[in-house]
């Protein structure tokens, strides 16, 4: 008998609620094997790589590449074997996404056929798709109906952009975001008046179609019913002769960005920072000139030498040793104090700013910190770090003295209770000994939850880290 598997949104850790469907590896009726790559899935932070659990036959593709889903949700079926449309299409209408599930299949035999005189057991009646109780039977996803109860949207005049005018969960979110007033005249980014309200194609084949001029009123869908995909969108690009001009007798256009799921997760981790962290910040200016001379020798012996930001990491990693009061999270009225220090720093990538962390950095010299830096830095910016090599830590660092920024204050990264801000480094005039000279300079900004984490903690913490910088041979030891 036929097997039928659901392919569904996973759950990778217990904050997970959503997922985006970055790309398809597959096609509907293609044959995939068990550890074969079949799909990449964005979470706030990362990219995740989704490998088939057996090997099957891709029975139909449900979710569109570039949607938002919630975990649980329907994205693929599976067979063990072709299976007949009509029971594909029972499985897609009877699926029901398990309660708190983590694990991304779902099974039901389908008899191959019956032997006559027998029969088969009657099923349990599906239960009817959910719906809210409006008039015109609105059809809604439960995911949407929540969300659309929780935000009070009344939802009777929305148009649902699912399989057959369904209202999903990214249709009442829309919905509930209050129109953005215009400073200057409206400009439409539209290929043409009204020509994308009447055409079947996913919200992110609509957003590539913007993106690349594209007229979708001209394209072709490949989809189920028509529907255009974002291939067909990048097929009608790379083709030149569908592309259509945005510009509506206006000098200048407006383009709107939907937000990754990680500029979001940022969005609320720092909204979250700064409406509910009593911020202090404490500055001071370190001479680095020692520290640079070190590290000229060790790149004339060696050949290569750790960044500056990687002694900066050290030093922080063994002044937090001294000063365990600032090496500590806040989880609402209780303080975790650790016994290492496991210190996060700030890593730009195209997708926005995530913090790889050195578990252990007291522990490691600065050659070993130098490495993992590096690594880390090259997955964060191909979205393969682990959750693990992310979430936590004990305090963070952020660096923008490579672009040229002298001074800057942090938001705290919570539940951490502190971050330090490094700045440029400065060649300027300075007193010492009655007489004016000039020493290489860096200014340092450390930002602190004032309900862990007091002034004259904070101030300890910056007068050993200011130690440790100009005389660094703790650092190298």
């Amino acid at each position: 008998m036929t097997e039928l598997r659901a392919l569904t949104m996973p759950k990778w850790g217990i904050e997970m609620t959503e997922g985006t469907l970055a790309e398809w590896k597959i096609r509907a009726g293609e044959r995939v094997t068990k550890g074969q790559l079949i799909a990449v899935i964005e979470t706030e932070k990362i990219a995740n790589d989704v490998e088939a659990e057996f090997d099957s036959v891709v029975a139909r593709v449900v979710a569109e590449t570039g949607d938002t889903y919630p975990v649980g949700a329907l994205l693929a079926v599976f067979a063990s074997e072709a299976a007949t449309e009509s029971e594909i299409e029972a499985f897609v209408r009877d699926f029901r996404p398990a309660e708190g599930s983590t694990a991304a299949t779902a099974t039901r035999a389908v008899p191959a056929s019956t032997p006559a005189g027998a029969t088969t057991p009657t099923p349990a009646p599906a239960p009817a798709a959910e719906t809210i109780s409006i008039p015109g039977h609105v059809v809604i996803s439960p995911a949407a109906r929540t969300l659309a109860q929780t935000l009070s949207v009344e939802v009777t005049g929305l148009r649902g952009s699912g399989r057959k005018g369904r209202i999903t969960f990214q249709d009442v979110d829309q919905a509930a975001r209050p129109a953005v007033p215009m400073t200057r005249p409206a400009v439409s980014v539209a290929p043409g008046e009204g020509e994308f309200e009447h055409v079947f194609a996913s919200p992110y084949a609509r957003r590539l179609a913007r993106a690349h001029s594209v007229d979708l009123a001209r394209v072709s869908g490949s989809g189920r019913h028509g529907r255009i995909s974002r291939h067909d969108v990048m097929k009608a690009a790379a083709a030149g002769a569908l592309v259509a001009p945005l510009m509506t007798g206006a000098e200048t256009s407006v383009q709107i960005v939907r937000m990754s799921p990680m500029r979001k997760a940022i969005a609320r981790q720092l909204a979250l920072s700064k409406s509910t962290i009593p911020h202090f910040y404490l500055r001071n200016v370190v001479c680095v000139d020692t520290l640079l001379v070190l590290r000229a020798r060790e790149k004339q012996a060696s050949g290569g030498a750790p960044s500056l930001n990687d002694y900066f990491l050290r030093a922080v990693a063994l002044a937090l040793l001294e000063t365990p009061d600032v090496n500590v999270q806040v989880h609402d009225d209780a303080i975790h104090r650790f016994v290492h220090a496991d210190v996060a720093f700030a890593v730009a990538t195209d997708k926005g700013l995530i913090t790889p962390i050195v578990r252990a950095a007291d522990t490691k010299p600065v050659s070993a910190i130098a490495a993992e830096t590096r690594a880390l830095v090259e997955r964060a910016r191909a979205g393969k770090l682990k959750a693990e090599e992310f979430q936590g830590g004990s305090f963070s660092i952020s660096n923008l003295g490579m672009y040229g920024i002298d001074q800057f204050d942090a938001i705290i990264n919570p539940p951490q209770g502190a971050i330090l801000a490094i700045g440029a480094v400065r060649i300027q005039p300075v007193a010492q000994n009655h007489a004016l000279s000039f020493a290489t300079v860096v200014n340092l900004s450390l930002s602190c939850d004032h309900r862990a984490i007091d002034g004259a903690v904070g101030a300890t913490f910056m007068a050993r880290l200011r130690e440790l910088i100009e005389n660094p041979e703790r650092l190298i030891a």
